[in-house]
Formats: structure tokens, C-alpha cells, sequence
């Protein structure tokens, strides 16, 4: 090992090899071509955590079947503007994806994204009338045109077959679909367009390295203190700008940049395992993305769900996910990460985030408990015939729920993503969980928006992100001809039926 430190300087550097990394360095690149970009990944391998295929639900969150992105209000109103907001969302993904293809930067599309029916499945009259009520909601948006809604158990038996196989003829069920639903491997488009980055001029892609310290010097820059773990080597990196897109780590890198935006933000990490189906004759029984309701305080990484995924060229069908209690912030991660977040600025939102979710902390509770019985009997909730021999427990990735202060509740615990960034826009941090992969596009131009103003307000980074996102500055729910047009082209170019 040597004793010398090794120092070097980049325009950008990227902690954590995962989606977001990649996202946001090929934006950059793309309207800045010259950008210096270093990026840092503490494992061996890029999107090994949050973006690995087996670590995610593989859903391209459309709002088309998550129930939990229409709440129900106490006269039983339903509200659609989050489910809009995220289908808007990943329209844009699927623009910028298409824009890679189209122009050589990403493979063949069939390796990453695959059509798929997106189904919401309720049992019960309540659950019933919730989700008539939804798609009368969602149904007169041009978003959500093509969902159709029945109660017709012949139909359903159509859709999803092994969900009703078997299920009591007598019981009142519903459900919806949406046939232009889709599977996405983000763990192999994350390997793809870091594989294509790194390929450019002055970007490199550093494993097996570790981020021990970040500081802001006087002129604003920053200092990053890094070991490389294969050799112990020491290094210094000076950069104007830094991006912590590193999953469940980046609370912790969040802290130790100390600036003032970040206090007071605190994490609840979640564990997640599903049920994988190693029959294959009931794999090829299933064709679909059904989803449920999820159970009173789950997270929303925990709504139940029966699916189908393509994993690496093959079939997978897998149910859950069964959610957890773990004090890691990573998979591969530490059991004092939670511990350790702990500091006197968030120490208050944490506790009273914790007692304002009780009824998550009670759930979180009685999934750790839960016997291979128990879920068993969970999965025949939604696969009646299912048998114990054809279904086997993984495990599934880890999430940290944000906790920040909230003026009313001074602790508050936040689903979804957010993006913290400094006021001067040299640091930005993304917290948080699902719907991520799926948004990582909006996301990461908005985070390019706020610390980079001046440059993309310009006439020639707004000409740039038009050529990549043809919708920008656009809303398609209210345009729908254009949204016509940007799906028809985007189905061709990711080869979608």
C-alpha cells in the first residue's frame, strides 16, 4: 500500500453506480460534452443495489395498477393528480430512452424494457367500489385512456388466469388493465448506459471505492476523501460539482457533507424478500402485473403484487414483496448504518416520525414474524392453487424511507423521492425510495435545472433537452395528440407492442 495520497480534479463526480449516476451523467454529458465526470462506486460492479433486477419491483411505474398513488379520501373521493404526475414521468423516461437507442448509445432495447399488462386486482364490496371509483378518476385522462375496468369474472379469467384459477366463484371481485404497461430491468439499462458513458472522453467509472469524507472549500468546491478498498489506496478529489445518488448510502454522505440543507433529514430503512415461483409451468400461466391493495401502514414498497419479469433473458414470476426491519441502509450495508444516522439535528423528526406511524411500525412487526405458512397463505390470497413446492423465499433489496422536519409534526416520514440540493447547486443528494427508477429522468433534469440555472436556461442546453425529451415544457395529459405521438414513437423505437 502507499503512503502517498493521490489527487486529482473533475467538473463531476457521481457517488453510487446505480440509475441515477447514470442518468444524470449521460444528461450532462449530452449538454456539456467536455464535462470532466468521475464516478464512485463502493461495491465492485454498477447497480448492484436499489437498480439491480432482483432488488426491485421491475415495474415501470405508470400509475397504471399502483394503488397506493391514488389515496382515498374519508367521503371516498379519489384523487389522481401523483398518479398523473408519475405518468407523466415515465413517459419522459421512455422519451430518453428512445432518444439512446435511436442514436446508437443504448443496445437493443428488448434487453432492458418488455410490454406487459399492468393489472389492479381488489376483492371485497369496499375494495370494489374503491377501485370503480379510481377508474372513473383516472379512465377520462388521456394518460389513462386505454384502462379499461370490469367486474365480469369470464374477463378476468382472461387477464389472469392463474389469479382466478381455484379463486370461490361467489366472492365480489374487480379489476383493471392497461395493456401498454411494461417490465424494465434497471439493473441491465444502468449497466448499458454506464457502459456506453464511460466510453466517452474524460468519464471513468471507479469500483471498489469508498467515499470516507466530504467538505466545501471557501470557493465552493469540494474536497472528497476516498480509499480505494482493492488497494488501500488514498485519494483526493476536487470537484465543482458532487452528486450522491448512492441508494439507502447517501443519508449517511448526506451527513458528513454538513450543509445546512441537510439537517434535520433522517432514514427508516425497510427490507424487503419475495416468493420466486421455480415452476415453470405456473410461470407460463401468468402474463401480467397484478397488483393490490397494500395492507394499513405498509410502505409502498410493500404493496403486493403478482409478476412477471424477464431477468437476464428469462421468465421469472415472483410475489411479494414481504417487507422487513433491518438497521442496514444497503443490501450490502452495515448494522450500525442506522445507529450512526442518528445526530442531534434529526433526532427529534425521528422520534416523531416514529410515533406518528405507529401503524407502520406495528406492520413492520408482524411481517418479521411471519412464518413460511403465513406467507404462503398470503400469496393464495392472490394465486388460490399456489403450492408450497413451486415457490421459494429471496431477498429482495433495501430502501430507507426519508424523515424530515415538518413544520406542523416536526417529524415526518416521506414516501417517495427527493432531492436535496445546496443553495449555491454544487451539491445535490437524492433520498428515498419508489417510485425512483422509473421518474430517474424527470428527476435528474430537475436536479439539472436547480444546480445548473444559468446553463439550462440557456438557448442552447433548452434546444438540447427538446432534442432528448421532445415533451419537455409540455404537459401530455393535456395535449393529447402529442402524447399520441410520443407514445407511437417511443413504442417503435423500445420495439413495445
Amino acid at each position: 500500500m502507499s503512503d502517498t495520497t493521490i489527487r486529482s480534479n473533475s467538473d463531476v463526480v457521481l457517488i453510487g453506480a446505480g440509475i441515477m449516476s447514470a442518468t444524470l451523467g449521460l444528461i450532462l454529458k449530452e449538454l456539456q460534452p467536455d464535462l470532466k465526470i468521475d464516478i464512485y462506486e463502493r461495491l465492485d460492479v454498477a447497480a448492484a443495489e436499489s437498480s439491480d433486477a432482483w432488488n426491485n419491483a421491475g415495474t415501470g411505474h405508470s400509475a397504471f395498477c399502483e394503488l397506493n398513488y391514488t389515496p382515498e379520501s374519508a367521503d371516498g373521493t379519489i384523487n389522481p393528480n401523483k398518479a398523473i404526475s408519475i405518468a407523466e414521468q415515465f413517459e419522459v423516461s421512455r422519451q430518453f430512452w428512445a432518444y439512446l437507442v435511436k442514436n446508437g448509445k443504448l443496445p437493443t432495447p428488448e434487453d432492458f424494457i418488455k410490454s406487459i399488462p399492468h393489472i389492479s386486482f381488489v376483492w371485497g364490496d369496499k375494495n370494489v367500489e374503491f377501485l370503480k371509483n379510481r377508474f372513473k378518476a383516472l379512465q377520462p385522462n388521456p394518460l389513462f385512456a386505454e384502462m379499461i375496468f370490469s367486474t365480469d369474472v369470464s374477463e378476468l379469467q382472461k387477464w389472469m388466469p392463474l389469479v382466478m384459477e381455484g379463486r370461490n366463484p361467489d366472492e365480489k371481485v374487480a379489476a383493471t388493465s392497461t395493456k401498454i404497461g411494461t417490465d424494465v430491468n434497471f439493473g441491465t439499462l444502468t449497466r448499458n448506459m454506464l457502459g456506453y458513458l464511460t466510453k466517452l472522453d474524460n468519464v471513468a467509472i471507479h469500483y471498489s471505492h469508498e467515499v470516507k469524507k466530504l467538505k466545501q472549500r471557501e470557493d465552493k468546491s469540494w474536497r472528497i476523501k476516498i480509499t480505494d478498498l482493492a488497494s488501500g489506496q488514498k485519494k483526493k478529489v476536487y470537484t465543482k460539482f458532487v452528486f450522491i445518488g448512492a441508494g439507502g448510502g447517501s443519508l449517511p454522505l448526506l451527513e458528513k457533507a454538513n450543509v445546512p440543507e441537510g439537517k434535520g433529514y433522517g432514514g427508516f430503512p425497510v427490507s424487503g424478500q419475495w416468493l420466486k415461483c421455480t415452476n415453470p409451468e405456473v410461470i407460463a400461466k401468468h402474463q401480467a402485473k397484478v397488483y393490490g391493495k397494500a395492507s394499513v401502514g405498509a410502505p409502498p414498497m410493500s404493496v403486493p403484487h403478482v409478476d412477471t419479469r424477464m431477468i437476464d433473458g428469462e421468465r421469472a414470476l415472483l410475489f411479494g414483496p414481504f417487507a422487513g426491519f433491518s438497521t442496514r441502509f444497503l443490501k450490502n450495508g452495515s448494522y450500525s448504518d442506522l445507529p450512526l444516522s442518528i445526530k442531534a439535528d434529526n433526532v427529534i423528526p425521528m422520534i416523531v416520525a416514529g410515533y406518528k406511524n405507529i401503524p407502520l411500525t406495528k406492520y413492520l412487526i408482524e411481517q418479521v414474524r411471519q412464518s413460511p405458512k403465513d406467507r404462503m397463505n398470503a400469496l393464495r390470497e392472490y394465486v388460490p392453487g399456489a403450492r408450497t413446492k413451486d415457490w421459494k423465499l429471496e431477498r429482495a433489496g433495501q430502501r430507507v424511507q426519508v424523515i424530515k422536519k415538518d413544520e406542523e409534526l416536526i417529524g415526518k416520514l416521506e414516501f417517495g423521492t427527493e432531492i436535496i440540493n445546496t443553495n449555491d447547486g454544487t451539491l445535490a443528494v437524492l433520498l428515498g425510495a419508489s417510485p425512483g427508477a422509473s421518474t430517474a429522468v424527470s428527476i435528474m433534469v430537475e436536479l439539472v435545472s436547480k444546480c445548473f440555472p444559468d446553463q439550462f436556461n440557456s438557448p442552447e442546453w433548452q434546444e438540447k433537452v427538446k432534442a432528448m425529451i421532445p415533451s419537455f415544457g409540455q404537459s401530455l395529459n393535456e395535449n393529447p395528440e402529442l402524447l399520441a405521438t410520443i407514445r407511437n414513437n417511443t413504442a417503435e423505437v423500445l420495439k413495445l407492442n
